[in-house]
Order: C-alpha cells, then structure tokens, then sequence
C-alpha cells in the first residue's frame, strides 16, 4: 500500500464524515482538506523546495494535524516540538536536525527567531489534497528519543518504512471502517501517535484526540463512555490509573484494544478485559528504530495468556520482520534460551540522525539466509518459545550484578507486584554501603506494611535478590509517550 494515495483518496471520500474530534468540536474530512490545502499553498510560498525537515509545534488541533499531512503531500517530514518540554530541549532538536521552518498553530510563535508559519492566521485556499510524487526513501518524521549521554537522538523514518508498517499492521486481522471512532491518547513526540491517527484516516474514520491541559486517563474514559468508541491504543499506564473503578466501566462498543508503549501486567490486563467483553485485544511491541511496531499478540479469552514474569507476551514478528534472539557473541540461541533481541526487515530505519558512532554500536550486519542483512540491536531480553511466539523479560541493561549473581529485576518486581495485591512496583538499584550495588523498591501506593512485603519477598526470593529499601509513591510520575518515567521517580526517592 502507499499510504499517501489511500490518504488522498480516503479525504475525498469521506468530505461529509467527521475526521477529528478536538476538546468535544467535530471537524470533517472536508474541513481537512481545506486546512490542508491552506497549509500546503503557504509552504510552497514560504519554504524552498530544497528545504525537507520542518518543524511542528505538537498541538492537539487541527491545524497541527493537518500540517503533518501537508508537509507529506509536499514531500517533506516533520520533527515534533512539544511545548511540554524544555525550550532548551526543543532548541536542541531544532539545531540537531537543522530546523530553519516551523509551523505552529499558537496565538503566538514559541520560536520566533525561526522562520515561523502561524497555521491559524493563514487564508483560504482551493483545495490541493493530491501528494507529489516523492521517493520511498524520503523521509516522513524524525523523532527525537532520550539518549543515554544526555543528547537526544534521533530517528529518521522514511515514506518506505512507514508504507511496509501500514500493510504489516492491517495484514494483522484489523477490519476498520468509516464508523469507527477511534482514540489518539499518545503526544505527538512518540511514535504510537502516528498509527493512532493515521490509520483511522485511511479508513475515512474519526480520530477522538486528548487536549494537552487535561488529566489524560480521565478524558479517555470520558471519550470511552461518552462517545462509545471502536478502536483504543492504550499504555498499561493509562489503564493502571483506571483501575479503582473498573467495577463500573463496561465499554462493549469497543471492537479493538491495543496494548503497547510497555510491559502489559497480565493480572492488569485479564482484569481490564472484563471491562471490554466483545473487544479483541493485542499486545504490540516495537522500538522507534523499526517504526511504531514489529511483533504482536492477540490475546486469546478461551486459552491460558502467554506471559514471562508475569508480563504479557509479544508474539510474532509482522510480515517483513526478521527478528533474532542472540548470545554476546552474536550466535542465534536455543529455543527457550535468553538472549537479546535483533530486528531486521523494511520497516528498520537507515540509521540514526547524523551519529555514524551511535549507528555502528546499533546497526549490525549479520548474515541470515545467505546474505548479509542490516539488524538493530534492541537491547531487550527475550525468550522464543516452542510455538515461535516471543517472550519479553526486559532490557537487557535491567540486568544488574548483586554479590556476583546475575539478576533480572523484573524478576524482582513480578513478585514485589504479586506481595501487595498486583499494585505497580519498580526495582532500582543504587550504590550502598562501601559502593556496592543493592536493590530498591518503590510501590504505587499510598501505604503499604514494610514487614508484611519483606516476608512474602523471602518466601520467594535468594537473599542477594531482597530489597534493602522500600518506598512507595501515591502515583508514579510518566514520560510524554505515556510510560512510566523511571529517571523520574529515581529522583524523586534521592537514588
């Protein structure tokens, strides 16, 4: 499929049909495609045609929207700015990926000294909806992610990319239509927000979006039962904080449920999915660098749920996935043995934005089926079982030595959550007495009994993997992408 031609095509369709819903105010394909065309006729104005990467200010309307697909049609990718992060931040990105345009849809410009499109201020247009004609290999978007040296790096994905992700993610079993109304929870800097709405758009559905200034799993569960909605990717995060009120939701309009952006709890989800009996739901995994997802699960209500540590399944590679559990030397393991994740296929991104060093430590060619093939090394501890479906035990780098013994803190945590009636739990590890590493426990609660814990820990636990702190927070703090924010709370418990 080449999405952009199913793009164009879905807007002409669909004029009459609503295509956004932003803070409870419908918007149409047709409303759209106006916004769109004003957008396009004041970048071919305003930006050279040499002029590829713009960048967006992360808006929830439809302006912001509307200039993504603008800035397809016209050949050019965007890089998202969220006006929730630092302006140093954002002034980074815009350096790092040589931003000389920004379009934004504030009242007033959030970085003026670039050249700046106000995408609210600008006239009517006739309607111009059909792409030019661009190379696979141009890029989409560039997303920015958190780098372990403290500069963000980024990942360029290309309209080639992006094409194999939409036909491997509706090869999966999906049956949208122009009915279905569908959630987009996730800011725009993650990547889960691009299949979030451009997926319904090809189907001449609506999008139900999240303002950015409210309390994000209180609006959902409000689109959820107000405006009974078909099609929700969800965090377990989000679904965590509705928890204490699953008693009273029952959404049967709900005909899919994605789970992605992190370990799914499976006592978490076998719960939430009384809430939605006639939903399908999956499990996706998937890094950046292979564009938004690459494996899947669907979880069967009939059969036992394929689990590791307590955390939901991954399943298979899409189609055009290649994935690899190797050894430190590079050697495919035994089914049923641990080791550590490589994907490879047409979904894997060239290579990190102008970091040659970063990309050799990342990208390794490897030969598979009689030829040398581009991998990504993930970084994710994994398991294929005997019926091929893929078991996530966490990053690899959660792997701590504790008096010389190899540990998994999920391992850790898995018990911790069982220990206080499946309440969320994060293993850390900090330099204790004499430098030597030991193991905290931080609880999402409000209280907790300290002895109680321990003595449940013990019963399943070596001594070396016992935590010597306990903490708990009333709620743990989460990133823009709607995962739990690990740095965060660290921090917050002066580790």
């Amino acid at each position: 499929m080449k999405f952009l031609e199913k793009l164009h095509s879905a807007i002409l369709e669909n004029k009459e049909r609503n295509a956004f819903l932003f803070d409870e105010v419908f918007y149409t394909y047709s409303d759209l495609a106006e916004c769109i065309s004003r957008i396009r006729k004041s970048i071919q104005k305003e930006v050279p045609e040499e002029e590829k990467i713009i960048g967006l200010i992360a808006l929830d309307d439809l302006e912001t929207y509307a200039a993504i697909i603008a800035l397809w049609f016209e050949g050019k990718a965007y890089v998202p700015l969220s006006p929730k992060n630092p302006a140093d931040r954002n002034r980074n990105v815009i350096s790092l990926a040589g931003i000389k345009t920004v379009l934004d849809s504030s009242d007033e410009p959030i970085f003026p000294e670039c050249n700046v499109i106000q995408t609210k201020k600008l006239p009517d247009s006739d309607i111009d909806s059909a792409p030019k004609n661009v190379d696979g290999n141009e890029l989409v978007y560039i997303l920015f992610t958190s780098g372990t040296t403290g500069q963000p790096k980024g990942v360029p994905i290309s309209r080639a990319n992006l094409d194999s992700f939409i036909d491997a993610f509706l090869q999966v079993g999906f049956k949208i239509n122009e009915q279905d109304k569908c959630l987009q929870s996730f800011d725009l800097t993650f990547d889960v927000s691009v299949q979030s709405f451009l997926v319904p758009l090809l189907h001449g559905a609506c999008v139900f979006t999240v303002p950015i200034n409210q309390i994000k799993y209180s609006y959902v569960y409000g689109l959820l039962v107000d405006h009974e909605l078909t099609f929700g990717v969800f965090a377990p995060s989000m679904i965590r904080h509705l928890r204490p009120y699953f008693d009273e939701i029952n959404l049967p309009k709900l005909r899919y449920c994605i789970l992605t952006a992190e370990a799914s709890p499976v006592d978490l989800v076998n719960e939430w999915m009384a809430c939605i009996p006639n939903s399908e739901v999956f499990n996706f995994y998937g890094p950046t660098e292979a564009t938004i997802y690459c494996t899947y699960y669907r979880v069967e209500r009939t059969k036992p749920i394929k689990e590791a540590n307590g955390m939901l399944c991954i399943g298979r590679p899409f189609n055009g996935i290649t994935s690899l559990i190797l050894n430190e030397n590079l050697q495919k393991v035994n089914q049923g043995t641990k080791g550590e994740m490589y994907i490879s296929g047409a979904q894997l991104t060239s290579g990190y934005w102008k970091n040659q060093e970063r990309n050799k430590e990342s990208f390794i060619s490897l030969p598979h089926n009689g030829k040398n093939e581009i991998f990504y090394k993930t970084g994710d501890l994994c398991v294929e079982d005997i019926d091929g479906n893929l078991l996530y035990y966490g990053r690899l780098d959660y792997q701590v030595k504790i008096q010389g013994f190899r540990i998994e803190l999920g391992e850790i945590e898995f018990h911790s959550r069982a220990s206080i009636g499946g309440k969320n739990a994060i293993a850390f590890v900090y330099d204790g007495n004499g430098g030597n590493p030991e193991i905290a426990l931080c609880f999402e609660t409000a209280t907790f009994d300290r002895e109680a814990i321990l003595n449940y820990l013990k019963s399943k636990l070596p001594p070396y993997m016992i935590p010597s702190k306990l903490f708990n927070l009333a709620e743990f703090p989460l990133n823009s992408s709607g995962k739990i924010d690990k740095n965060s709370i660290k921090h917050l418990l002066g580790l």
